[in-house]
């Protein structure tokens, strides 16, 4: 079965660790067998990997596009692995044990999808971490202590 792409001007993809860009014009691309594909909107830097499950988004991203490597995958055991010990949630915990099957399974796709989910509910909680009320908050200094 094929699968159609529409690219937008400058649009960029990766197809089999190839970078393409679409050109000035609006492209189609009709991939006729099966290719590993990453669109430019799911593709992150080292530099937005800034968070925990960033990281492990960004290493699973690595292992998708690069067919993995035993340093990649040791970090992403690594990353894992920390995040399993900073965290009780349930949710949290199942999700990260998803994606580390997924990424066993060579289910690496799926297993950022599931990465997309825990970086936003990670951002929730940060976000949340960072608006406490002010009248919850330890004095800063001595004259906000009187």
């Amino acid at each position: 079965m094929s699968l159609k792409i529409d690219l937008k001007p400058g649009e960029k993809i990766i197809v089999n660790g190839a970078v393409l860009k679409a050109g000035k014009r609006r492209v189609t691309l009709i991939l006729e067998n099966e290719a590993m594909l990453l669109r430019g909107k799911d593709v992150m830097t080292e530099a937005e990997a800034n968070t925990p499950a960033r990281r492990i988004y960004f290493t699973t991203m690595l292992l998708y596009i690069t067919g993995g490597d035993a340093q990649t995958r040791a970090r992403f055991d690594q990353f894992v692995d920390d995040f399993l010990g900073a965290t009780s949630v349930r949710e949290l915990r199942a999700a990260l044990l998803e994606i580390r099957r997924d990424v066993d399974a060579g289910r690496h796709y799926h297993a950022m999808k599931t990465c997309k989910w825990l970086i936003q509910i990670e951002a929730k909680l940060l976000k949340l971490g960072t608006e406490m009320p002010t009248e919850a908050r330890e004095p800063t200094s001595l004259q906000e202590a009187t």
